[in-house]
């Protein structure tokens, strides 16, 4: 009898060993931290009536930022009031990236400041079409109401582009690879020469000084233009990608989104 007793101690001390073993074995595991496995958070700002981005740009966020390990959050100007983005001062504040296709737009103050917060803590930016006239109004125009905040040089001062119009509709532009854009990392994977648009052409140039021109777009009897650029703004040097393609034809082609995606993936590193 006290053998059977002696041999369930024994058996249960090295139960207990065992237990206490892989106890101590599970605590020296690396555990990610919340942090680390937090996919990047691309904020979608989309406010236009042109080109049909509230459909291709979510599309292309379902489509291939997703899939490659992005969250991404949609805000689209409110149908009723076009100058108020709900839920984007709140959606800022968790961004690793904004995503901005908006056309000539006065938001409310809170929201455009959250814009400039975003930009100033040194967050990167990826400006697609419109972009480049988001928030600046007409010569002749006048804010509608004092709730509402104007940024009429975010073109020169954030993109880095100086746009003053667009040619007439009708030509095809063709694209070329600018010079010493050979090698980046945004063109990888990118055919290049097979690659034409038939939006307009906007007229962007000069760039400022410090922009990196990657495509060129030319279309007859007229000079090239730039088409996408690379630059740093601020402080922080947040990265800025912009490009004046983004017609709804060029989502057909499956060189502009990998275009975007290697856009948003520069754009997005430390």
């Amino acid at each position: 009898m006290r053998s059977e007793r002696t041999l369930r101690l024994s058996n249960a001390r090295t139960i207990m060993k065992r237990l206490l073993f892989l106890l101590a074995l599970l605590l020296t595991l690396p555990f990610p931290t919340a942090h680390a496995a937090k996919a990047p958070h691309v904020v979608f700002m989309i406010g236009e009536d042109e080109y049909k981005t509230w459909e291709t740009l979510p599309e292309f966020a379902e489509r291939d930022l997703k899939p490659a390990g992005y969250r991404v959050t949609i805000i689209h100007a409110d149908a009723q009031d076009k100058n108020n983005w709900p839920g984007l001062t709140a959606a800022l504040k968790d961004a690793d990236l904004l995503f901005l296709s908006v056309r000539r737009r006065t938001p409310h103050t809170d929201q455009l400041d959250a814009v400039r917060a975003h930009l100033a803590a040194g967050k990167p930016l990826v400006g697609i079409r419109t972009a480049c006239h988001a928030f600046a109004l007409r010569p002749k125009d006048k804010l509608a109401d004092e709730k509402l905040a104007v940024w009429q040089d975010f073109d020169p001062e954030v993109l880095g582009g100086h746009y003053t119009n667009h040619h007439p509709n009708g030509p095809t532009t063709i694209i070329t690879l600018a010079p010493g854009a050979q090698g980046s990392a945004i063109l990888k994977g990118v055919a290049v020469s097979k690659f034409t648009t038939i939006g307009s052409l906007y007229k962007v140039s000069p760039l400022v000084p410090d922009a990196k021109p990657l495509l060129l777009g030319s279309i007859p009897d007229q000079p090239a233009e730039p088409l996408a650029w690379t630059r740093l703004y601020g402080p922080k040097h947040a990265r800025i990608f912009n490009t004046t393609l983004g017609h709804a034809d060029d989502f057909q082609n499956p060189d502009f989104r990998r275009l975007l995606l290697n856009a948003v993936a520069w754009a997005g590193e430390k």
